[in-house]
């Protein structure tokens, strides 16, 4: 909050729940678009996608969130 008592930009701050249902949601499309990029053979792309994919998961795992049941690539 702002010396005044009112909120100002920047103030939010997203409560644990938030930020691991936002970086799963974010995981799910990350290994959507990689599976789409292997059958399509863009190597370059499933390559980009993999970046996001382990950080994501190093996240994820960080936060404690189990991702045997969510996780398609394996990798």
């Amino acid at each position: 909050m702002g010396i005044d008592g009112g909120e100002k930009a920047g103030d939010y701050m997203p409560n644990g729940a938030e930020i691991i249902k936002e970086a799963l949601n974010d995981f799910q499309k990350v290994q959507k678009r990689m599976l789409l990029a292997k059958e399509e053979n863009a190597v370059r792309t499933y390559a980009d996608l993999k970046d996001d994919y382990v950080s994501l998961k190093a996240l994820l795992t960080s936060l404690g969130v189990n991702l045997t049941e969510v996780d398609k690539i394996k990798e």
